[in-house]
């Protein structure tokens, strides 16, 4: 008998296996066979893992961002303050002036070194930028300016933009020596290749009438206070000096004065400078004339001890009343070779004019008084109860 078999469907009658991707199935795999593997997306889980790292980077960058503009701002805060500061005046209160010439063709950089370099601003650097932010680096006039060290950049720039050079003071005082001198000179801004060029220099002028070719100018240099523009060479201010002594001479009508005393006018000027250091006051000053016109008269010694102490600081030696110079009057009879000072207007009339009197002694006492004696015993005398102090042989 022929098996009947059952009708074939067609394939689309037939039923569809389910797609791996939407099955429920919850039955277990049966052993060793590998599930599908399902195409889906990636997982949330991954999503949420990058998220973080994307934060953290962002984070770290505004860190830092805001790390280094703090770091800008606290430099940029220091650098401000140290160039406000550096455009403050070197010192707050000062009254004397330096001398300062800004020759033609001088960068705003070499002015600034310059001026650094004679302490009247803190800084060139400062002095630099200072130019540069005020427009001012191309307005800076050559020319000789009086600056103290009291006033700022900004004010010291003003003054040099302005142009208009100044007038200074300098003083030299009575009793003050050639080497005193010169450090005057280059306080008041000058340089020591041009003072010692002018004080070296010959000069024409009948100040010097009698005085020997081969001295300096010792006791030359008048003792005031003049005024000059800032443009004053050396030289000028000397020649200013020597004017007015030599019209304090004739306007007091001292060298007949001195010719009475035996003195020609080299001669007088070197006997008032050993007075004028001895004693600083007229009256003492007339009769300290008196004892040193007569001590010469008699051929005696001078025994000025200024005279010694003079020679010792001229050697550079220590002083000694037996220093072995022609300027100490305690060894040698007359007077010394040349003045060892700047004598004032009353030495030269005390020597002009004398005291009258005999002493041959005198001596400064501890107490100020100048004593004076006729014979040793007095001065001795003197010494012992009025020189306990300055009296002592160093």
């Amino acid at each position: 008998m022929n098996d009947i078999l059952p009708p074939k469907r067609p394939l689309s009658d037939r039923p569809q296996p389910s797609h791996p991707s939407i099955s429920v199935s919850r039955q277990q795999p049966s052993q060793g066979v590998l599930p599908a593997t399902p195409l889906l997306e990636p997982q949330p889980t991954q999503l949420l893992l990058a998220k973080p790292k994307k934060s953290r980077l962002k984070k770290v960058m505004w860190w830092s961002l805001g790390i280094g503009i703090l770091a800008i701002v606290l430099v940029a805060a220091v650098l401000y303050a140290w160039y406000t500061a550096a455009l403050q005046p070197v010192v707050a209160s000062q009254t004397e002036k330096t001398r300062v010439q800004i020759v033609e063709g001088s960068s705003p950089s070499d002015i600034g070194k310059l001026l650094e370099d004679k302490k009247l601003i803190r800084s060139h650097f400062a002095f630099d930028i200072y130019t540069r932010i005020s427009g001012t680096r191309s307005q800076l006039q050559a020319g000789v300016y009086s600056l103290t060290a009291s006033e700022s950049t900004p004010a010291i720039v003003a003054h040099l933009v302005s142009g208009n050079t100044d007038e200074f003071s300098i003083t030299f005082l009575p009793g003050a020596t050639l080497a005193e001198n010169r450090t005057v000179f280059l306080k008041a801004g000058f340089s020591a290749q041009e003072v010692d060029a002018a004080l070296g220099k010959t000069y024409e002028h009948p100040l010097f009438a009698d005085k020997p070719a081969s001295s300096d100018l010792e006791g030359y240099i008048y003792g005031e206070t003049y005024s000059f523009s800032s443009s004053a060479t050396v030289e000028q201010i000397l020649v200013r000096t020597f004017d007015e002594f030599y019209k304090t001479i004739k306007d007091n009508n001292l060298v007949p004065g001195f010719k009475a005393q035996g003195l020609n006018l080299y001669e007088a000027i070197t006997l008032a400078s050993i007075i004028q250091r001895e004693v600083p006051h007229a009256n003492d000053q007339k009769q300290v004339a008196q004892v040193f016109l007569g001590r010469l008269a008699m051929g005696m010694e001078l025994g000025s001890d200024v005279t010694y102490q003079y020679a010792a600081k001229k050697l550079g030696v220590s002083p000694s009343p037996s220093l072995d110079s022609p300027y100490n009057t305690r060894r040698f009879v007359g007077l010394p070779p040349g003045p060892i000072a700047s004598p004032g207007r009353t030495a030269l009339e005390a020597v002009a004019s004398p005291a009258a009197g005999n002493y041959v002694y005198f001596l400064s006492g501890d107490d100020g008084v100048t004593y004076f004696a006729r014979t040793n015993d007095e001065h001795e005398a003197n010494i012992r109860d009025h020189c306990k102090i300055k009296c002592l042989v160093p």
